[in-house]
């Protein structure tokens, strides 16, 4: 069976991510920092779907834990057929009155993190095949602050990956989702309901990774789930990059 590595697996949409894999047959090996969490995820998709689970505790900024993540990617015997990047955290919007300590270990897990799994994942699949989806955002197409750079960085990369490695078999795909209905927010400490974002603008979890999920499986580059936000990404290529970065002061993507 293959096997998928997902980081951040413990909530929101790497818990969905790792649901909707086993659902699917595959064996998984989740990564977060909550050992608990993990614990209590992967005791429920042994029981549901008779899947093998390895659990790997680690603190993504932390480069030692980073270390023994890729030393599980790297391991012959157990090769890692999917990596999905999906941890990460938010700050606010306003970067001069944000803590820099803060903004390092916000690039680290954003941007460094995925980059050195990807490099580990890449080495092990190369000629074998495999397929990498790292978690980006539609805040990648705007100007928002480090969070809209780190990912316009992972869709970049993303974009020019998929290209490069192709003829050795292996896709990578940005999921760049829109608001979605996760704990990501509740983590920042905002409460649901206090984003600014009227409803139609949420998305569910299960739709985007279903959705990202497909994109990976026809080799896209970049997956942009749901039509309105699709649409939102269209409108950012012709819009004045001073309207979108006034728009983009609402709400957290």
């Amino acid at each position: 069976m293959p096997t998928a590595l997902i980081t951040g697996a413990s909530a929101g949409l790497g818990a969905e991510f790792a649901h909707q894999l086993a659902a699917r047959g595959a064996d998984l090996v989740l990564v977060a920092r909550s050992a608990e969490a993990l614990e209590r995820l992967a005791a429920a998709l042994r029981t549901d779907h008779g899947v093998v689970v390895e659990v790997l505790p680690a603190d993504l900024v932390n480069e030692d834990d980073v270390a023994r993540v890729i030393e599980r990617i790297a391991e012959p015997q157990h090769p890692i057929d999917l990596l999905v990047n999906n941890a990460g955290f938010g700050l606010p919007l306003h970067f001069a009155d944000n803590d820099i300590d803060d903004e390092v270990r916000h690039l680290r897990i954003h941007v460094e993190a995925p980059m050195r799994l990807m490099h580990a994942a890449l080495g092990t699949m190369r000629g074998r095949g495999g397929r990498i989806v790292n978690v980006a955002s539609v805040a990648g197409f705007i100007s928002r602050s480090t969070y809209s750079a780190c990912k316009q960085w992972l869709i970049g990369f993303s974009r020019w990956a998929n290209a490069e490695y192709a003829r050795d078999g292996v896709t990578v795909t940005a999921v760049c989702p829109g608001f979605t209905h996760t704990s990501f927010h509740e983590r920042m400490g905002l409460e649901p309901g206090h984003e600014g974002i009227p409803a139609i603008g949420w998305l569910d979890a299960k739709d985007v990774v279903r959705d990202g999920l497909r994109d990976a499986a026809r080799g896209k580059a970049v997956s942009v789930p749901s039509l309105r936000y699709k649409l939102v990404v269209a409108l950012t290529k012709i819009l004045p990059s001073s309207l979108t970065a006034r728009a983009a002061r609402r709400g957290r993507v």
